[in-house]
């Protein structure tokens, strides 16, 4: 089950107190251009610098009135400023607002997210190194296949991570747009220097072109870069749980002292958070689709898509922070036994050696597939308990022909498996 647990950071940042905050903001620099460009008078923009703000509980108040949060907002501010609020939001539309804060505020979150991120890589790095040459199991549809190295395993997940972190960087870039043009975004009621202006004291790029609303494609993109992120979290812990099952015990996540595992068996460790990144992804997923419906508006706007993303990004990105943190956790605290990850390579006498031994057979029979049954036939044994794979091997007559026991003990020998880690581990982690 999901924690009901939001982290602070991520608290603060979606309050409304930010939310607000942030309006306030761009409506103070879209009336610091205009009184620039004497669109409205240097006196009146003066008296807005210094003496806006807003009250939340009026707000509210208000809101519950008219049913208009940005003109609830704008009152509670005219309350306050007096006369020279009617300079305020200057013909301006509620979107340009809304749209452009909802930037701003995706960027601070993507900051928090890409911290989490580069934590989460960290750790994966400590672990791909002190573990690159501890020899494990691999499996090809959960079944055992051929050695390979742990190292290898979060190898792989860093490249995976790293492809995530920069698909999510440059989504989050692509929403980094904001819009101050008006009704249908042509600009009748302002001048373009005032949207400019705007973005660049945000850090945002006026977006090329705009309806009432920053189109959704890049809303839609930013959510899926982070299900994506999500997702590549549940592959992760997926993997750590399966290894935590009881008849396999190469990998568990760490267990404090005073923890419990179930109500009922005391026996039990159960890999609780990582199942919980995969609860996660469910709903990064989930959110995703309702980011990509909601790109479709009727013409220049409608507000189907407004009441669903108030849900989805501030969630999302909660969620996938969440389990980024719940991720370096695991990572920390991540248990390797090593002593079963051998254990499980020679299962059966060694039966994952069988395609070594089948590829130095076959040139001397004449014959892969004579070969292949020769190797199968004794694997079989051994995979039904008559005996061990590299026992059964050296008794079998027609290989003997072939074959000396020196020869068949070459073919089950584990560094052969592991002899180009480094050259990977290069081509991921550089010298």
């Amino acid at each position: 089950m999901i924690e009901r647990y939001t982290p602070p950071e991520m608290a603060e940042l979606w309050s409304d107190e930010n939310k607000f905050r942030t309006w306030l903001k761009v409506e103070l620099e879209a009336a610091r251009a205009m009184a620039r460009l004497k669109i409205i008078p240097k006196k009146a923009n003066d008296v807005l610098q210094k003496k806006a703000d807003f009250k939340l509980e009026r707000i509210n108040e208000i809101e519950a009135e008219v049913n208009h949060d940005v003109i609830a907002f704008l009152t509670s501010v005219e309350e306050i400023v007096g006369d020279e609020a009617k300079y305020l939001h200057y013909g301006m539309t509620s979107s340009d607002v809304l749209d452009t804060s909802w930037s701003v505020l995706m960027q601070q979150a993507a900051k928090l997210i890409d911290k989490k991120l580069q934590q989460s890589l960290s750790e994966i790095r400590k672990l791909a190194k002190k573990y690159k040459d501890t020899p494990c199991i691999g499996r090809t549809h959960g079944v055992l296949a051929e050695p390979m190295t742990v190292g290898l395993k979060f190898a792989m997940w860093y490249t995976e991570l790293s492809r995530g972190r920069e698909r999510f960087k440059a989504a989050a870039e692509m929403a980094a747009v904001g819009k101050v043009s008006g009704a249908v975004g042509n600009f009748a009621n302002l001048d373009p220097q005032v949207e400019q202006a705007v973005c660049k004291a945000l850090k945002l790029k006026p977006a090329e072109v705009s309806t009432q609303v920053v189109q959704r494609d890049r809303h839609a993109n930013y959510v899926t870069s982070l299900a994506l992120l999500a997702s590549s979290l549940e592959k992760f812990g997926t993997e750590i749980r399966n290894l935590q099952r009881t008849e396999i015990g190469e990998m568990a996540e760490g267990f404090t002292k005073k923890q419990k595992g179930s109500s009922a068996m005391p026996h039990k460790k159960n890999p609780i958070t990582a199942e919980r990144l995969a609860g996660i992804a469910r709903l990064a997923r989930g959110y995703a689709v309702t980011a990509m419906e909601n790109i479709t508006l009727w013409h220049e706007r409608d507000i189907a898509h407004s009441s669903a993303e108030r849900v989805i990004i501030p969630d999302v990105t909660t969620i996938v922070y969440y389990g980024l943190e719940k991720f370096v956790g695991i990572l920390k605290g991540l248990v390797v036994n090593e002593k079963r990850m051998l254990q499980n390579i020679y299962y059966g006498g060694g039966l994952v050696f069988s395609q070594r031994l089948l590829l130095a057979l076959a040139p001397k029979v004449g014959s892969r597939d004579k070969a292949y049954r020769l190797v199968q036939r004794n694997a079989m044994k051994a995979a039904s308990g008559e005996g061990r794979f590299l026992d059964l091997v050296k008794q079998d007559r027609e290989i003997l022909e072939h074959m000396s026991e020196s020869e068949i003990e070459q073919s089950f020998e584990l560094d052969y498996y592991t002899k180009h880690v480094d050259t990977i581990f290069k081509r991921v982690f550089g010298k």
